[in-house]
This record gives C-alpha cells, sequence and structure tokens, in this order.
C-alpha cells in the first residue's frame, strides 16, 4: 500500500476518533437523557446536565480537602483529622504560630495554676521504653514527598502502680488493674476488616497500659493477635454467646472468660449513634465472621433493640450478677442518656439494692457507627458533655460513685478533650475513629457499604491489600502514647502530679459572652 494511502487512512481514523466517535457518543447520551424520567435535569438539560451529578459526587471531596477552612469539616474537621495522624506518624503534638480554636465560641478549658508541676514532679511511669517506628520527613515540597521510618525507643507514661484505677476490686475474683485511661472504643469484627482488628490489637498491645473493646461482632482470634487487654462486649444480639437457636449460652460466655486476655465484659444498652438494634450488611458476613458470630454466612444480621434475657433493671442487674459470678470478671454497662428518668431510676435502684454493675460507659449521641439510621444518630442521644456529668453526679448523689467506674466516648480523640472528659467525671476514656484514622481511615463515610477505600471498615480482601499491617499498628502505638504524653503535660499544668487527680476543679467553662463558671458550679440538676 502506498505511503500517502497510508498517510490518509490514518487522517480519516484520527478525525474519526476525535471528532465522529465523541460525536455520537455525545448523541447516544443526549437521546438516552432526553427520554429517561428519572431526573428532571437531564431530561431538559440532557448531556450538560450530567454536570449536576459530576459536581454533586465531588462535592464532599472538594469541600473537605480545598474549600471547608481547618474547624469545619463534619463528623471530623482536618484539624482533628491531622492531629490524630500527626500522633501517629510522628508521635509528636507540636505545632507553630498559634492554635486555630474560636476562642469567642463557648466552651470548657483546663484551669492552668499559677505554679505548675515540673516534669520531674510527676508520678509517672516511664522506666521501660516500647520499641516502635517513627516517621521521619525528608522533603515536603509541593510535587515531592519524602519520609522514612525510623526505630525508636519511646517513653510509654504509663501511670504508677499507685495511681492505677482498680475495675471491681471489691466484686470480683479477677479485678482488672489499668494503667492507662486511654483505650479502644467498640468496633466489631465485621464492621471492620480482619487487617484492621490485627493492627489495632497489636498497636494497643505494644503500647501497654490500654484495652481493646471487641464491640457487640464478639472475640475473634484477630484481637488475641497482640496480647493486648480485652474488653469483650456482648450486644442484643448475643454474637459470641449464643446458642445456635440465638439464646444466651452461659457455657460460651464461661469460655470467653477463661481466656487470659479478657479482662472484662460490657452489656451494650444502647451506642451514641445506634440507640438500636445493630446492622450489618450480608456481604460483609463473610465464613469466618459468621462462625465468630455463631450466625449464617452471606446473610444480613440485624440484632434485637434489646435484650430479651431482661427487661427491667432489678431483672438486668441478677443478670449482671450471675455474669460476674460465673466469669469472675468485671462486667458492666454501656449505655446512651435519653430519658433521663430512666437513669435515674437504674440510679436509685442500685443504691437501693446494692446490685450494681462494674463500671458505665456511657457513649454521647456524636458518638460513631459503621451503620445506622440518620434520624438515630442526629437526634436520639445527649451529647458526652451533657450525659457524662450528669451520670458522675446522680452516682456522687445517691452515695455510690465509688463502686462504679464511668468510660466516656464520643469524639474525644486528643488530649485536650480526654483531660476535660476526665474532669467531668470519667475514670477512662474509649477512643474509636481516632483510631480508625491512625489504621488508615480517610473518612470516606462508606463503612456500612464494604467499599472503604482504604480498607479499614470492610471485609473485602482485595481493598483490604491496602492495610499494611505492621505499618498501622506502629501509628496506632504511637498514636496513644502520644495521647498519654499530652495528658501528662496537661496534668502538669494544672498543677497535679497524676492525670487521674484531674476532676472538676480544674475545668472552667467560659460561654460565648466571656463569662467563666467552675465545672464545680456546672449543676446538672440529677436529683430534679
Amino acid at each position: 500500500m502506498p505511503i500517502h494511502t497510508v498517510i490518509l487512512i490514518t487522517l480519516l481514523l484520527l478525525v474519526a476518533l476525535v471528532f465522529i466517535v465523541p460525536l455520537i457518543v455525545v448523541l447516544y447520551l443526549w437521546v438516552t437523557d432526553s427520554r429517561q424520567k428519572e431526573h428532571a435535569v437531564l431530561r431538559n438539560f440532557p448531556v450538560l446536565g450530567k454536570m449536576r451529578y459530576i459536581l454533586e459526587k465531588m462535592g464532599p471531596e472538594l469541600r473537605q480537602y480545598l474549600f471547608l477552612n481547618n474547624n469545619e469539616g463534619k463528623p471530623f474537621s482536618r484539624n482533628d483529622y491531622k492531629s490524630a495522624v500527626i500522633a501517629g506518624k510522628y508521635n509528636s503534638r507540636i505545632l507553630g504560630f498559634g492554635s486555630e480554636r474560636d476562642f469567642d465560641e463557648a466552651g470548657f478549658y483546663i484551669q492552668n495554676a499559677l505554679f505548675p508541676t515540673n516534669r520531674d514532679e510527676l508520678r509517672v511511669a516511664n522506666d521501660n521504653k516500647v520499641p516502635t517506628y517513627l516517621y521521619e520527613l525528608d522533603q515536603d515540597n509541593l510535587f515531592t514527598r519524602k519520609e522514612h521510618l525510623v526505630e525508636k525507643q519511646v517513653a510509654p507514661f504509663l501511670l504508677q502502680d499507685d495511681d492505677a484505677p482498680i475495675i471491681g476490686e471489691a466484686t470480683c475474683r479477677q479485678p482488672f488493674q489499668v494503667r492507662g485511661l486511654i483505650g479502644q472504643s467498640a468496633m466489631s469484627f465485621g464492621a471492620l476488616g480482619d487487617r484492621a482488628i490485627t493492627a489495632l490489637s497489636i498497636g494497643l498491645g505494644r503500647a501497654q497500659g490500654a484495652w481493646m473493646n471487641t464491640g457487640e461482632g464478639g472475640l475473634s482470634d484477630h484481637h488475641l493477635k497482640g496480647d493486648v487487654d480485652i474488653i469483650c462486649q456482648i450486644g442484643p444480639g448475643l454474637f459470641g454467646v449464643r446458642t445456635e437457636d440465638g439464646d444466651f449460652s452461659f457455657e460460651e460466655f464461661e469460655q470467653k472468660s477463661q481466656i487470659p486476655q479478657v479482662k472484662a465484659f460490657e452489656l451494650k444498652l444502647a451506642q451514641g449513634a445506634k440507640t438500636r438494634g445493630g446492622h450489618l450488611e450480608g456481604e460483609k458476613v463473610t465464613p469466618e465472621i459468621a462462625k465468630v458470630r455463631k450466625v449464617k454466612a452471606g446473610v444480613g444480621i440485624d440484632s434485637p433493640n434489646r435484650f430479651n434475657e431482661f427487661k427491667t433493671n432489678a431483672e438486668m442487674l441478677t443478670f449482671v450478677e450471675k455474669l460476674r459470678d460465673i466469669g469472675g470478671k468485671p462486667v458492666g454497662l454501656k449505655i446512651v442518656v435519653g430519658k433521663v428518668d430512666d437513669i435515674k431510676d437504674l440510679v436509685a435502684y442500685m443504691a437501693e439494692s446494692g446490685k450494681h454493675p462494674d463500671f458505665i460507659t456511657i457513649d454521647g449521641g456524636e458518638g460513631g457507627t459503621g451503620a445506622s439510621f440518620q434520624e438515630l444518630a442526629d437526634a436520639a442521644g445527649l451529647p458526652i458533655k451533657s450525659a457524662l456529668p450528669y451520670v458522675h453526679q446522680l452516682l456522687v448523689a445517691y452515695g455510690i460513685r465509688d463502686r462504679i467506674k464511668l468510660f466516656a466516648s464520643g469524639k474525644l480523640i486528643s488530649a485536650d478533650k480526654i483531660a476535660v472528659a476526665l474532669g467531668l467525671g470519667a475514670d477512662f476514656v474509649n477512643i474509636a475513629r481516632g483510631l480508625m484514622f491512625n489504621v488508615g481511615c480517610i473518612q470516606a463515610q462508606v463503612c456500612h457499604t464494604n467499599h472503604c477505600p482504604v480498607g479499614v471498615a470492610t471485609t473485602d480482601p482485595k481493598l483490604q491489600k491496602a492495610l499494611i499491617v505492621d505499618e498501622k499498628s506502629f501509628r496506632v502505638t504511637n498514636y496513644i502514647i502520644s495521647l498519654r504524653e499530652g495528658l501528662y503535660n496537661l496534668t502538669a499544668a494544672a498543677g497535679l502530679e497524676s492525670p487521674t487527680q484531674l476532676t472538676a476543679e480544674h475545668i472552667i467553662y467560659k460561654d460565648q459572652n466571656g463569662h467563666v463558671t467552675k465545672a464545680t458550679a456546672l449543676n446538672y440538676n440529677p436529683l430534679k
């Protein structure tokens, strides 16, 4: 074939590719859009109207990375996210120039002392260093960013034995002593994939003094890989401690209680964003998860709104005592404060009967979840800064606060938020999403779909390949230790020697007009 013919054919093909094929595609889309009946915009403005849906799809990412300022993002701002990630990668909370907090807004502050505590006066156990890896930054230019991992030995910032709180000291054959005040909130295997659970277990175990709550999905081998202290949660679905017919199995419960790593059990009555029974999509229920939960693989799971084993305070606390007697370990309740009269009746019955759990976990309405209904996440349950002091003051008023430890959770992902929660009445703080950030979460908010793009909230093996267990486990270790160090910094600022000494005396509230009120004067009217 002559060369000029080849050139001519090539030019014709190029013209077809550049002009004719796109024209055919646009014409096809125009006809399809103008005839469809689902979207009015596309029917009136074929092809062009697709820009609306493209921008709508890109909107969350554009807002997160380009248009919202550092404090505007929901459920977590860019600053919230960065503070957690930087602590995990670099074991650092250093910032330059000044805070971006809006000091004109109402909020809680730490009352720093005129004569703070020197670092060498703090009661802290730092003798046994923790081996970990931290990132060191080599370049941070517009188009090039290079960093490398460096092995480090870091101080753990654990509590001294005399300061470490004990759960179930007067009630259990095997009480649980905790040498750190920060641990993992409930996150189930199934809601998170096995790699995320494994990284969390190893990272928390390496940090020491922390704990891992299994979530209502039950205890798996992945939880046990890091030799971390475990709080085994039991939800209304009874996953992991149920018979084939779905009834509670005391035999399964006893077997779980004999596992050395299991330090306590928690009955989940409600969760911040999910004040009803939990849900797991069928595509997330792999054969392994089905075996752990003792359900059918591939079938969606909806656990009941409440336990069928009890429906009154008396029945519930009798059940708690029975579990404690069988297992010999602390048993607690997880609640969301909503109907305050119900909480008041529960505490009154505890004081009257002498029956009580070893701890109560208070989850704020702002708490997260892998899947929930919008109306429940937005409207049901008080936020933690209202719920926590209410329960604390109620227990004090009835004279039983010393018998019951309080865990608090609800977006408490930085040392300052943790310190405020401790001051408002918490003994311990649970964190979920801050730890998720450190195993790779980018707030894609598709946890319920099994399509998590970074392999965290998915059981899809292909997507989970993105999550490197070793690297993420070190970030988990660094994050927890960094938070504990920050907590000791605030402890020193308040003129104290141990974070266990933080009380309402060390917290102050400033309203939008600049007026200040000591936290001790904030009355949540528990007996009215």
